[in-house]
């Protein structure tokens, strides 16, 4: 892990906008109007509605997205009494976090009280704004009774993090770590080292997990917790053991099955580890540093199953597991409580979740080729896309059966698809296309079998049931790079095209190649010698029906592939010319950007059959094109050079098809903003209309603009390049393309075998 230095945490926050998080409108504000229905006099309206029904500030107001993330900064990470103001760039923190993995908004409230009272009627006082109150960094014992009143007078969910979302995420680990070193949670021992809120709780929530607390010993700063002791407060005490035969933690901890360590670093010695029972479990969770080492503990131990709080170790304990979607699933059925069923509830679904094969964003992130259930890796990854769906739909299950939720979700697979959705994991369009795609499978070749992206994505279309795969290489590599990669070939079909079974169909292949170019100087020999090529071999099976679709590209350079593709497959009779085209899904809306890769210095023929193609291409996604031919000039300001390339082509355009919304040549800050184009150029053509299309003067723009766009917002989804005006559906990938790229691909290939089918007899 890259060592963070105080000058490079000094600029993080400072440079540009000093801090971490913004407020940001979510209603139009650029007219008059906008701003009469924003404030005065149109906000009157939504304020008498909520007078008369309270409940419909969740449909009027930010409430119900709303979390307050509130401290007094006495126990701030391991800076301790620290004071509000100097906590306040850890609540940022936590409003950030809050936001990119849940969507959740945050306003951070630092309070300058130490007082519980004083403390606890200022946050009620508050409460109204809010749809949750994450209470962060405050010390214990004092923690423990503002939570307890808060929860008790206030009717939205409270949460003290620092308490439970430790425990719900260790709680996670702990169950999962016994099972594979085969041990029960009843007859575990157990030593907990530290007696802070994220102990107690912690452990509270073992015990309700079925833990035993005559097999629990807890420690603090002066031995363990015994009932001979004088000094205790109340949440001690519950824990306060009979034994007193132990004082230290070497005494404590022999024999015990499991360590959790939430006190200091370098506590736990590896004799001490040593002591310990067979395959014994260590959260070592003292930040930043552990209470022992990774190293020193598998050293002393190879049978450890080992957590820390650091990601550059496995098995992190983090509570950003937990506490974003367990504020989701409370806030999204409107729960008065976050009780204890819903805690529980998320710990289980984040333990089932580590058993589930892993995504590749996430294998990607951690550079493995796959993570798997077992000693190293018993706790999800922070970055699993998979945890707001699982864990939310968790806590508000658990909501609603328990009585605290005062909305009700019915829709589950609906609910899962909004929290994809909200967090730009899965758009409208990616859905539809997979959905579409699903209602007939098509027979698909993946040129580069041996390629461990394409490999995967043959694998997840599979399995998404979106086509029938066929893989080009050779098989035993293919077999043995799937083992590494813990993949199961299952249903998928592997052809070696240059194995001696596959001649005869090479020679067939060849003879028609030959023949359909014979004109062109092709002979057999030559034909012959190209089937060894992946692409002329691949392209020919769909060529010849036997397969529906292909995908290619991850090693072929375009110039290569798009000669093999006008070679085999050819170009759509009516034009001279193909393109691709790529497809933006944006808060602002989806944008079909072309041509991205294929076309370098189009003349106005060329434009011309881009445009027709992006047309037609844009009526297949079942949206009414809306096009905007782009230039660095407007509607004939410059007459030579591309400007007038695409002005003719515009002129084309809308002689031959007067019913298409197209215009141009113009600047692309024109396209995209109606009001400066429509007051500027009245005349136009796309007066009053939202520009969905753009059609660019040449390869060089459409295709940087396409990168810089995917560079300046890597959350946007970008779908392509989609292959426009061959024969049949052919279509490319790039060496960039990740698992995700090349299956959004696969659905659009399969789509387009759907619609070409009929001509393949």
């Amino acid at each position: 892990m890259a060592k963070i230095t105080k000058e490079a945490a000094l600029l993080y926050h400072s440079e540009g906008k000093p801090g971490k998080i913004e407020v940001v409108p979510t209603k139009p504000y650029s007219t008059q109007k906008d701003l009469s229905l924003a404030y005065s006099p149109g906000v009157a309206e939504p304020c008498l509605e909520i007078e008369k029904n309270p409940e419909d500030a969740y449909k009027y107001t930010a409430k119900g997205n709303l979390v307050a993330v509130i401290s007094n900064g006495t126990a701030v990470l391991g800076l301790g009494d620290i004071g509000a103001l100097a906590g306040k760039p850890v609540m940022e923190g936590k409003g950030l976090l809050f936001k990119i993995y849940a969507g959740i908004d945050v306003f951070d409230i630092e309070i300058n009280e130490k007082d519980p009272e004083k403390f606890i009627e200022a946050v009620k006082a508050i409460a109204p704004t809010f749809g949750g109150i994450n209470l962060e960094d405050i010390k214990a014992p004092e923690c423990f009774e503002i939570e307890d009143r808060l929860k008790a007078e206030l009717d939205i969910p409270v949460m003290h993090d620092d308490q439970h979302g430790t425990a719900i995420i260790s709680s996670a680990g702990l169950l999962n770590a016994l099972e594979v070193a085969g041990k029960n949670i009843h007859d575990v021992k157990i030593v907990v080292n530290g007696a802070g809120a994220s102990a107690v709780s912690c452990t509270k929530l073992y015990v309700s997990l079925g833990a035993q607390l005559k097999n629990i010993v807890m420690l603090d700063s002066k031995g363990v917790i015994s009932k001979d002791r004088k000094d205790l407060n109340e949440q001690k005490r519950y824990f306060a053991t009979d034994r007193t035969d132990i004082h230290t933690l070497a005494e404590a901890i022999k024999g015990a099955d499991v360590f959790l360590g939430l006190s200091k670093g370098n506590v736990l010695t590896q004799d001490m580890v040593r002591s310990m029972a067979p395959n014994p479990i260590v959260f070592a969770l003292a930040n930043p540093t552990p209470e022992i080492s990774y190293e020193d503990a598998m050293a002393a131990r190879p049978d450890v199953l080992m957590a820390t709080g650091r990601s550059d170790y496995p098995n992190q304990i983090n509570n950003v597991i937990g506490f974003p979607y367990i504020f989701r699933g409370a806030l999204d059925t409107h729960a008065t409580i976050i009780n204890e069923e819903m805690k529980l509830a998320a710990a289980h679904a984040i333990a089932a979740l580590a058993k589930q094969p892993v995504p590749d964003v996430v294998n990607t992130a951690y550079e493995v080729n796959n993570f798997t259930f077992g000693k190293d890796y018993f706790i999800p990854k922070p970055v699993d896309p998979r945890l707001i769906t699982v864990v939310s739909c968790a806590v508000a299950k658990a909501a609603m059966k328990t009585g605290v939720a005062r909305k009700t979700i019915e829709d589950w697979e609906g609910y899962k698809v909004h929290l994809r959705e909200l967090m730009g994991y899965e758009t409208k369009l990616s859905r539809q296309l997979y959905e579409t795609a699903r209602t007939n499978p098509q027979r698909v070749v993946f040129a580069e079998g041996i390629h461990p992206n394409m490999l995967r994505a043959a694998v997840e279309a599979k399995s998404e049931g979106i086509c029938h795969p066929i893989l080009l290489g050779n098989d035993e590599t293919i077999k043995t790079l799937a083992k590494e990669l813990d993949l199961s070939l299952d249903g998928i079909e592997i052809v070696n095209l240059r194995h001696p079974s596959e001649a005869s169909r090479r020679e067939r292949y060849a003879q028609i190649l030959a023949s359909k170019r014979a004109r062109e100087g092709y002979t057999f020999e030559e034909a012959n010698d190209k089937m060894f090529e992946r692409n002329y071999f691949g392209m020919m099976m769909v060529e010849t029906c036997d397969a529906d679709a292909f995908i290619t590209g991850l090693y072929t350079r375009y110039t290569n592939t798009i000669k093999v593709a006008k070679e085999v497959i050819g170009i759509r009779e009516g034009y001279k010319h193909f393109g691709t085209m790529h497809i933006l899904n944006s808060k602002k809306g989806t944008f079909f950007l072309a041509d991205t890769l294929i076309n370098r210095h189009p003349d106005t023929e060329t434009l011309i059959d881009i445009a027709r193609h992006s047309a037609n291409t844009v009526r297949f996604f079942n949206h009414t094109p809306i096009m905007s031919m782009i230039s660095y000039s407007n509607f004939g300001a410059d007459n030579v050079g591309s400007p007038s390339e695409v002005h003719r082509a515009v002129e084309f355009m809308q002689n031959e098809y007067p019913e298409l919304a197209i215009d141009g040549e113009m600047q692309v800050n024109f396209a995209m903003n109606k009001d400066l184009r429509d007051s500027k150029y009245p005349f136009t053509r796309l007066k009053g209309k939202n520009v969905n299309t753009l059609v660019f003067p040449n390869l060089s723009s459409a295709n940087s603009c396409y990168q810089l766009l995917h560079a300046m917002d890597p959350g946007t989804e970008f779908i392509g390049p989609i292959q426009m005006g061959l024969n049949k559906p052919i279509h490319f990938t790039d060496s960039e393309s990740s698992v995700r790229d090349i299956v959004n691909i696969t659905a659009v290939a399969v789509i387009d075998a759907i619609v070409e089918k009929k001509k393949c007899k």
